[in-house]
């Protein structure tokens, strides 16, 4: 008995029967249907979401507009012509925001580490550095920013120490280093206690010293494990970096501060902080394209 192609076509899809086993591939109805639908409910879901932010937005304005305080608020935060005129300032004072990010931002790393391996250093003659690091970051942490940066920017000029800067800017990134080096050694710490006792002794049997095994072993998968809570401290050390205005370092925020002070307008503050606003969306953008890569990894079963 024999049977047509067209008879003896498709599997349980009901994909057609191929003439041979060179033909190039030719998806079933049912499949091409199946992606049409797809790609319908996306472009739904697309426009669904544009219209509900079009409405959103347009009540927002609507509502901002029509109160009683708008005309005077939006010639006192939002005038054309100061916004000319800070916005060079601003971003010249911006550029050391931006030193101060990437300079802080290195030491940070940095001394955040060594605290976070002094703090998970085994044996009981560790036990005066441990307790050292234990309370370099239970007191950091728990001083607000803006008080250190006063103890700090204010305090240590006043003690008039012979060959100690007093210079806001360099007294201003000690205390953002000293703050936030607490955060990441914790960050740090997180890390390399979530690397399983048993990738150590694996590199013990090895023949590694311990220092060797953390160094080579244990570091390199809590780094990794840890980028995406390191750059979100990042990003935060990117904004409190305009905190050193307070000692008169003349950065972004500082450029608005003074033109306020002349005019009496604060659009400058508004100008200054969509400046920082540009300048952290890249990176947190980044963050979540990490994070996100990260989370397809670790579900996928890959080293993470």
């Amino acid at each position: 008995m024999t049977f047509t192609k067209e008879e003896s076509a498709g599997d349980a899809g009901g994909e057609p029967a191929r003439e041979d086993a060179h033909d190039p591939y030719v998806p079933s109805r049912r499949r091409i249907e199946r992606e049409r639908h797809k790609r319908s409910r996306a472009r739904r879901a697309t426009a669904i979401g544009a219209l509900s932010t079009l409405v959103t937005a347009t009540v927002l304005y609507l509502v901002v507009v029509n109160a009683p305080g708008w005309p005077r608020t939006k010639e006192t935060f939002f005038n054309a012509r100061y916004a000319r005129e800070a916005l060079p300032k601003v971003l010249e004072g911006l550029w050391l925001n931006v030193r101060l990010l990437l300079v802080c931002g290195v030491a940070v790393l940095v001394l955040g580490m060594l605290i976070a391996v002094a703090r998970t250093l085994r044996g009981p003659v560790f036990f005066p550095l441990r307790a050292l690091a234990a309370a370099y970051t239970d007191f950091f942490r728990g001083l607000p920013l803006i008080i250190n940066l006063m103890i700090v920017v204010l305090g240590v000029p006043a003690l008039r120490l012979q060959g100690i800067t007093v210079d806001p800017v360099l007294l201003g990134g000690t205390a953002l280093t000293l703050t936030y080096s607490a955060y990441v050694a914790e960050v740090f710490r997180a890390g390399i206690e979530s690397v399983h006792p048993s990738q150590r002794a694996a590199a013990r049997s090895l023949g590694l010293s311990n220092r060797q095994a953390l160094r080579y072993v244990v570091l390199p998968q809590a780094v990794r494990r840890q980028v995406p809570p390191l750059l979100n401290d990042l990003v935060s050390l990117q904004k409190d970096t305009g905190l050193v205005s307070i000692g008169g370092a003349v950065d972004a925020v500082r450029a608005a501060d003074i033109i306020v002070g002349r005019s009496l307008n604060y659009t400058p503050y508004i100008v200054a902080g969509l400046v920082f606003v540009a300048l952290t969306i890249p990176m947190t953008r980044f963050t979540d394209w990490v994070t996100a890569r990260m989370d397809r990894r670790r579900a996928q079963g890959g080293t993470i």
